[in-house]
């Protein structure tokens, strides 16, 4: 992030009911030299007559609220005056699902609190609040308004562990980056997906696994950066779109054909060799790299280890350069095909930029058409 991107102060309009919690967000917030709080509210109602008022470039918005809850708000807010919000939620496994449901209505990051509504304790992530109130404010609120792809019936539910054939209307045109349109990785006992994501990643994540068929026949790892305690709603709400199955990871389990494997917040991802078979490895003692635990990189790197492996990497939206010192080891090391998310698309054209500017990119892909890209790529 490089501040001296911006001109001006950015507005930012504080969104919670306790005059309390109001009070310390924008506190904490002013102390940043490029963000003014130019005004309170203390529900979604509130928050939806001053975002007409004020016209502020970002928002930060609890979800319990009384007259207008947070989803209610981010959905008529995105609808209506199309705003960057950042939500800040609970870590309550209602307070989870409820934070998925507002990145899928448009909201483009949440912080959690370190407490109950009212946190004392909102200290401890205020440096996390600010970066991304900032942040927030570099997003291009067109690619968080688009609609989603419909999630069509291709691929019944009931048949997601079954062996059908993909139609070929599945497969979309993509935009090519370099001459590779005859490279492709076979569906061996040593083939696997790994996809890196952060900011806009839940809604980018949304958009290519439930695409996949369920005859995809290979592993699929990912690394979404979020905190511990999200990282469960986010595979369970997943799961229930998808036609292959999708979970968050648990240590020492193996890796299988057709399932993806969501990293939990708070912890690393890595493949593990236990005789004939690879299996999850989670590790919450290394620190985070370039503060992120789970880190795409320590995954490309654990990867790397594995030289006999083929893989099909993704990197998606995300702030940062995550990714790119693990890909450059893990090509290296491996064959391996990249994609990179287009900037037409990224919410925040940072990580796949990197990839891309690194010329690790073998293609670079609308965020729709990702889930065709891969299939493309695989072969039986």
């Amino acid at each position: 992030m490089n501040e001296l991107e911006f001109v001006g102060l950015k507005k930012v309009l504080v969104v919670d009911d306790s005059a309390f919690m109001r009070k310390l967000i924008s506190d904490m917030l002013s102390k940043h030299p490029l963000l003014e709080v130019i005004a309170t509210a203390r529900n979604g109602k509130d928050a939806l007559a001053k975002v007409v008022e004020y016209k502020p470039d970002v928002l930060t918005m609890d979800i319990e609220m009384p007259i207008m809850n947070g989803l209610d708000a981010v959905k008529q807010i995105m609808d209506l005056h199309p705003t960057p919000i950042v939500m800040l939620s609970s870590t309550t496994k209602i307070g989870a699902d409820n934070t998925m449901l507002a990145m899928e209505y448009g909201a483009v990051d949440f912080v959690a609190k370190p407490g109950g509504a009212i946190s004392l304790n909102l200290h401890e992530v205020e440096q996390e609040l600010v970066g991304k109130v900032v942040a927030a404010t570099k997003v291009n609120v067109s690619k968080l308004t688009k609609k989603q792809q419909p999630i069509t019936e291709k691929y019944p539910r009931r048949n997601r562990y079954n062996t059908q054939t993909a139609p070929a209307a599945l497969f979309s045109t993509i935009d090519k980056q370099s001459n590779v349109l005859d490279k492709k990785i076979s569906k061996v006992h040593h083939s696997f997906v790994i996809i890196g994501t952060s900011t806009g990643g839940p809604r980018a994540l949304q958009e290519v696994l439930t695409q996949l068929p369920s005859t995809i026949q290979v592993p699929i790892l990912v690394v979404q950066h979020m905190p511990p305690g999200f990282t469960k709603s986010l595979a369970q709400r997943l799961d229930g779109l998808s036609n292959i199955r999708v979970k968050e990871a648990e240590d020492g389990e193996p890796i299988l054909k057709g399932v993806a494997y969501i990293a939990p917040g708070g912890k690393h991802l890595k493949f593990e060799k236990r005789e004939n078979e690879y299996c999850v490895c989670l590790d919450d003692v290394d620190p985070p790299r370039m503060g992120h635990r789970p880190s795409v990189d320590v995954l490309l790197e654990s990867a790397a280890s594995i030289q006999s492996a083929q893989f099909v990497t993704v990197i998606m939206t995300g702030m940062g350069q995550d990714g790119k010192k693990g890909m450059q080891q893990l090509k290296a090391a491996c064959k391996t095909i990249t994609i990179a998310e287009s900037e037409k698309t990224s919410v925040v054209y940072g990580m796949p930029k990197a990839i891309k500017e690194a010329g690790l990119a073998d293609q670079v892909v609308d965020v729709h058409h990702i889930a065709s890209a891969i299939m493309e790529i695989l072969q039986s």
